[in-house]
């Protein structure tokens, strides 16, 4: 293959954009084992490319990269019968920084972006890292690697 070969076909690369991390997301919150995925039926996923000011602001990063995802919301142990004007319990997917992970780490893009989400929504229920872990390798399991 020519240099000019290369070069047309570097030009063709573009990153991945908010839809297809909306996409992946999807696929990867569909992998969840049936139970999981029963109870995050109300859980709204929000794919933007970095966390808003106040977020970075709260949490006290650094910098927007510093976080992949977040889980906003009342967890499930916190959450009360019949309260109103909630809102919906959402987990946010940071596009930019998930791009950088994966970049550095090598892995597919559809394994950092199910590891988020499983992480995210972890935190709805008050799962442990090794609760989490497991759910990610039951996922897998179950999809056939995705």
């Amino acid at each position: 293959m020519g240099k000019a070969d290369d070069q047309s076909k570097e030009a063709d690369w573009t990153a991945p954009t908010l839809a297809d991390i909306d996409d992946l997301a999807r696929q990867a919150l569909a992998s969840l084992p049936q139970p999981l995925l029963k109870m995050t039926a109300g859980v709204v996923l929000q794919i933007s490319d970095f966390p808003d000011d106040d977020v970075i602001e709260e949490m006290e990063l650094e910098s927007p990269f510093d976080i992949l995802g977040l889980y906003q919301g009342i967890a499930l142990g916190e959450k009360r019968m019949g309260s109103s004007g909630d809102l919906p319990d959402m987990v946010f997917l940071y596009r930019r920084p998930i791009l950088d992970y994966w970049c550095e780490s090598g892995e597919d893009l559809i394994h950092v972006v199910r590891h988020v989400l499983i992480h995210e929504i972890g935190h709805h229920f008050g799962f442990s890292d090794d609760d989490m872990e497991a759910l990610e390798q039951q996922a897998e399991a179950e999809e056939g690697g995705l």
